[in-house]
């Protein structure tokens, strides 16, 4: 069985400066050991903006083509969202960039109306699982962390789930504690990916990124308000056992969503 190793950059975010935030990503990707996934914050090239109509860029644009050269360059999959503009609409898409080009994309389903994210951007429909190196993966979008009907694993059709936010200190209490609920209940390794710092809505960021194991116990604990670039090695195989030894999810409530 393939372990995964997984890398998150924790980093504060240029306020609306696509340009400054590649580079700036760039530098740090290339501060990372070898690595199979590097993961990004939420809306990494502008921060949580709802000036859509300003900073949406079309799908084959400056930011697709920087992400598809990291992750050739770096041999990794490479996710982070950040603001689309596609058939009229403004959508906070989710790529998951491969090696070889090819990639997934994921638009968030729960918009965050506190903000006015409902009234800017639209809602996607469609759950994503990737499957790399073995490992199938499930990637989401902040407030989405919320909603636990939405990530739930049928079957234990992902190994991973991802969150990548920009979740303000002020609910930083949920976040920590919904991470490791998603991970208790999935039986999945679960990472989330937040930011740190101060967006030009004056929203303070602590951070807080962190990744748990299919148990709930911490395997990168919570990062607290400082910049960070993690590498951890994800086992398959303790994953697989526990699963077939204590296998809750035989008995779990059948459902749909519509």
């Amino acid at each position: 069985m393939s372990n995964l190793k997984v890398s998150f950059i924790q980093s504060d975010i240029h306020w609306q400066n696509i340009d400054a935030n590649l580079a700036m990503f760039e530098e740090k990707i290339w501060q990372l050991e070898k690595t199979d996934l590097i993961i990004l914050p939420e809306m990494f090239t502008t921060g949580f903006s709802m000036d859509a109509n300003n900073l949406a860029e079309p799908h084959n644009s400056k930011t697709f083509r920087w992400m598809k050269q990291m992750s050739a360059q770096t041999d990794a999959l490479l996710i982070g969202s950040y603001i689309i503009q596609s058939s009229g609409n403004y959508y906070n898409r989710l790529f998951c960039v491969f090696p070889d080009s090819s990639f997934k994309e994921y638009d968030k389903r729960h918009l965050f109306s506190l903000a006015g994210e409902n009234e800017n951007y639209t809602a996607g429909t469609e759950k994503l699982i990737v499957n790399w190196r073995q490992w199938n993966i499930c990637p989401l979008i902040c407030y989405d962390l919320r909603f636990p009907v939405w990530s739930r694993s049928k079957n234990y059709e992902y190994d991973l789930l991802i969150y990548v936010a920009n979740w303000p200190s002020p609910r930083v209490n949920a976040w920590d504690t919904l991470l490791q609920a998603r991970a208790i209940e999935n039986i999945a390794y679960t990472a989330g990916v937040n930011r740190i710092g101060v967006d030009g809505y004056k929203a303070n960021y602590s951070g807080n990124s962190a990744i748990y194991d299919f148990k709930g116990n911490s395997v990168v604990e919570p990062m607290i308000d400082q910049e960070g670039l993690v590498t951890v090695e994800l086992e398959k195989r303790p994953l697989e056992t526990f699963r077939k030894r204590f296998d809750f999810q035989k008995e779990a409530d059948d459902f749909t969503i519509e």
